[in-house]
């Protein structure tokens, strides 16, 4: 797999083009997907679990090969070309066990690049309010997590693929790290793609939203052409509600198109046959 960079100083797009992906089982993943993100746009994916973000985001890193011409970053295909510049931080990232050894930050950031990127390492750690000090197998899930971000964001990316990253951070980390992301895209060119299920601090944030529901994007757009206008000068509660009755609106659409998540497997049994096979919770039937 050769590698390529994107072009200097050009944000890179996103293309997806009927994009359907099988799992090595046969089971489906994705489903007849189109996307275009726009260069510099930072996106919230959103939808239930096993809607199908985890999946996309790894077909747009280039960790797992799409159909040949569904997917383009920057005007190629990241899996065949194998793009510097495309960083994704997902479960596979956050499990590293080397974060939960005892071994000190300063090391950790030095091994991914932190003595050449001191500027940026040392901002990230201003950011995050890490402390130089902690060893990591003594400290919170959400101080560790600090850390990893500030691993994965040390060295500059021009594509960010976020999932569900940051539900371990504090109210105030979480809002310093939004603004920092915020502010990456308008002052260099790159662009971000952000799976998670927090609204919080998001109300001016993204500039595109995707609806996924059971593999397939059911709505996407530009906050504009979704009718999503947050005022900058009202409270973050205001805007927020707006965001979070749109995202709220959805989820309860696909809930509703899905059904009860138990219904077909109850059907014509007790609550008694049920038990101990995910059955609680079940109203007994007379």
């Amino acid at each position: 797999m050769s590698s390529q960079s994107t072009e200097k100083g050009v944000a890179p797009s996103i293309d997806v083009q009927n994009l359907s992906y099988l799992f090595p089982d046969g089971s489906s993943g994705l489903k007849e997907v189109f996307l275009n993100l726009p260069p510099g746009s930072r996106t919230l994916l959103i939808g239930a679990n096993g809607a199908g973000k985890t999946t996309l985001l790894r077909l747009l890193s280039g960790k797992r090969m799409a159909p040949e011409g569904s997917v383009s970053i920057a005007g190629v295909d990241p899996f065949k070309t194998g793009l510097e510049g495309v960083t994704y931080l997902g479960l596979e990232w956050v499990l590293n066990p080397i974060v939960r050894t005892d071994i000190d930050v300063p090391t950790l950031l030095a091994s991914v690049g932190g003595d050449h990127y001191h500027e940026r390492r040392d901002e990230l750690v201003r950011i995050l309010d890490i402390d130089l000090s902690w060893r990591m197998h003594a400290v919170s899930d959400g101080e560790r997590r600090r850390v990893q971000l500030a691993m994965g964001l040390l060295r500059p990316w021009t594509i960010l693929l976020l999932d569900e990253i940051t539900v371990d951070l504090d109210l105030l980390s979480r809002s310093n790290f939004l603004n920092f992301l915020k502010r990456e895209t308008e002052t260099r060119p790159c662009t971000i793609v952000y799976a998670t299920h927090i609204l919080d601090n998001l109300a001016t944030w993204p500039t595109h939203l995707v609806h996924m529901s059971l593999g397939k994007v059911k709505k996407w757009g530009s906050i504009e052409d979704l009718n999503v206008k947050p005022d900058p000068s009202a409270t973050a509660y205001t805007g927020n509600s707006q965001l979070g009755e749109l995202v709220l609106r959805w989820l309860q659409e696909d809930l509703d198109e899905r059904g009860p998540r138990n219904a077909k497997r109850s059907e014509g049994k007790s609550y008694e046959s049920l038990e101990g096979k995910g059955g609680y919770g079940l109203e007994k039937k007379a």
